[in-house]
């Protein structure tokens, strides 16, 4: 990108594509995806005026098991609307417990989680939109439900929208993740920062401590080694930095280093984590990959985790290369 040069999303994707089909396959889910964010991150703005949006709907939890708010059902709505006309063939989405057709000439799976940290809605905190994009091809593949079930490494293209003070899309086509804001004057999204790198070495974390107690004696030794700072076995003094909201946790690593760890626990229901592998672990790994981070489960590299059920949960440390290598060594 040439110095003082504006390149447009719409622009970049349809350099990147060129006329290569697959490509264009992709480019058009993105170009979905980020247009329907668009109209998400309206509502979001609108806080307290849409109070409706931020309550809780019912009495049962979405297929992800959490519980489901007004907004995370109109997001996943504008999102499948979205990719209607594009060569999306099935969604998969946190909202719901099975696969959702959406185009049957597609040759894409996109699994998606439509609002990213929706119990901060209701408090003016960043949440976002996550996705990640993978072939499909009828005739390879026994079932569609086969084409989500595979390993991270086999996604084409991965990202988040996070909604907060800007409107920011991250995005990764396997060659780099890049950063794309929207221009509020014009409505474009511009590429802001391209080939982001995250420091491998960093003295700032992000995990919920109130969960300490529940934890198991990796991620004590870990967190208690960072609180004895320079005077511990780490040398140095760190800092924690937690918002609750995966997305706008993720976007600071991207900007200026850091690790995200969500371990599982003793709690009921925590023992593998609480973070989705499919729709949420995936594309997030793959961007920091991209980035030059690491991401793991405490044992294995997350992009080489075989899905076992859509909705899957897994303990996730995802970030500074450096950091994330020596979480691991505490396995």
């Amino acid at each position: 990108m040439a110095a003082g040069e504006s390149v447009t999303l719409e622009a970049y994707l349809d350099r990147w594509a060129g006329g290569d089909a697959d490509r264009g396959a992709v480019a058009a889910a993105v170009r979905a995806i980020s247009a329907a964010g668009v109209g998400i991150a309206d509502l979001v703005a609108r806080g307290p005026l849409e109070e409706s949006l931020a309550k809780i709907r019912g009495v049962d939890p979405n297929a992800g098991g959490d519980a489901q708010k007004e907004l995370d059902v109109v997001a996943e709505e504008r999102i499948i609307a979205a990719l209607m006309p594009t060569p999306v063939a099935f969604l998969a989405s946190e909202e719901s417990e099975e696969l959702i057709p959406v185009n049957p000439a597609g040759r894409l799976v996109v699994a998606v989680d439509p609002l990213d940290g929706s119990s901060n809605i209701d408090t003016n905190v960043s949440v976002g939109t996550i996705y990640s994009i993978l072939p499909y091809d009828a005739a390879a593949h026994a079932s569609p439900k086969d084409a989500v079930m595979r390993p991270g490494r086999h996604q084409v293209a991965a990202g988040f929208l996070a909604y907060g003070p800007a409107t920011i899309l991250v995005a990764t086509f396997g060659a780099g993740t890049h950063v794309f804001v929207q221009d509020r004057a014009s409505g474009a999204f511009l590429l802001a920062r391209e080939n982001v790198e995250i420091p491998a070495e960093t003295k700032e974390y992000g995990v919920n401590q109130s969960n300490v107690r529940h934890w198991d004696a990796p991620m004590k030794g870990y967190i208690e080694d960072c609180l004895a700072g320079k005077e511990g076995p780490r040398g140095k003094d760190f800092n924690m930095r937690w918002v609750g909201s995966m997305v706008a946790d993720a976007f600071r690593i991207f900007t200026r280093g850091g690790v995200y760890l969500y371990p599982g626990d003793k709690r009921k229901g925590y023992a593998e984590g609480r973070l989705r592998l499919i729709y949420e672990a995936n594309p997030v790994a793959f961007l920091t990959e991209q980035a030059k981070g690491g991401a793991t489960d405490g044992r294995t590299r997350i992009l080489d985790i075989a899905p076992h059920h859509i909705h899957q949960r897994i303990p996730l440390v995802f970030g500074s290369k450096a950091e994330v290598e020596t979480i691991a060594s505490y396995y």
